[in-house]
């Protein structure tokens, strides 16, 4: 079973607005709205793959009764902890005519103490059936950034794989934890290692520089692809990859389907880079579509032969 923890879960509205410029009255041609955030994205994804998936968090609000009973009309397991705070909204605006997305996000609601020990206890019970665990999203505000490391080191266990996916200061400590896999875009990666990644070399040396911050391996994202680097054995293997070339209609949320994706072969026991591989056909699938985490397992199915993964030897 796959466990994922999303500490500030949303209701996320992806509206579609060709032409978007600042400052302008639009119309938007499409909305959708979904519950969100990182690892309710994630769940989504690998409950369409076919896994069997929780997803946890903090829930409040009218926003949070919302997000819940929509997770339970599409299916998707869920055992929340209530707060007295309100649960936020997040919104992207998607341009088809560009391609470009602007996302605005709420910061998220106030966790009480007996809330925060609430999840811990929660976690603990859960985690007793899972065979992977996905930690993934923002913080909300009155959280520390040390939390996610906490979380990291009270669920390792034998057995158990800890996937992990932030930003900033939160993905910093959490990697000083040792997940035993990151997936940080270039941005975030540059934030963590300390520099820039100014050209190709930097970029497939970036793994490694999680991996000396802790990560027992890592996947580092970048508009071409991602590159990677897995603790095989007593040997690191690093794989550049790219993925299928499809007609985008969204990228929002193909990381968290990448995500998803990876995880739910993890559990059949596949190999990391066949799993890597499945996980990018599954970011492609999900930009056939709106929705973050929203895809179709045959189009997943199909796209894995397109991706193209070349190993790459490091002195």
């Amino acid at each position: 079973m796959i466990l994922t923890v999303t500490l500030n879960a949303a209701v996320d509205r992806t509206l579609t607005v060709p032409n978007f410029a600042l400052g302008f009255r639009h119309k938007a041609t499409h909305t959708l709205t979904l519950p969100g955030g990182k690892g309710v994205n994630v769940a989504r994804a690998v409950k369409i793959l076919g896994q069997p998936v929780i997803a946890t968090g903090f829930a409040g609000g009218r926003v949070g009764d919302r997000m819940v009973s929509e997770l339970q009309r599409e299916g998707i397991l869920c055992d929340f902890v209530r707060i007295e705070g309100e649960s936020r909204t997040s919104t992207a605006v998607l341009d088809p005519t560009t391609g470009d997305a602007t996302e605005i996000n709420e910061h998220g609601p106030e966790i009480a103490a007996e809330e925060l020990d609430f999840m811990r206890e929660k976690l603990d019970y859960l985690a007793k059936a899972a065979d992977v665990v996905v930690i993934a999203g923002s913080l909300p505000r009155s959280l520390e950034p040390a939390i996610y490391a906490e979380l990291i080191e009270r669920l390792r266990a034998p057995g158990i794989q800890i996937l992990f996916d932030s930003y900033g200061e939160p993905l910093r400590q959490g990697i000083k934890a040792g997940p035993d896999l990151v997936f940080p875009n270039q941005s975030e990666a540059e934030m963590v290692v300390g520099h820039e990644f100014s050209s190709e070399d930097d970029l497939v040396y970036a793994p490694r520089g999680l991996r000396e911050q802790g990560a027992r391996s890592a996947v580092v994202t970048h508009k071409r692809g991602c590159v990677a680097e897995f603790a095989d054995g007593e040997h690191l293997r690093t794989m550049s990859c790219r993925p299928p070339e499809v007609e985008t209609v969204s990228a929002v949320g193909s990381g968290d389907a990448l995500v998803g994706g990876y995880a739910a072969k993890l559990v059949e026991g596949w190999a990391p880079v066949d799993c890597l591989r499945f996980g990018l056909a599954a970011a492609a699938a999900n930009a056939l579509r709106y929705g973050a985490g929203v895809l179709v397992k045959e189009d997943a199915e199909r796209l894995i032969e397109g991706v193209q993964v070349e190993e790459v030897y490091l002195g």
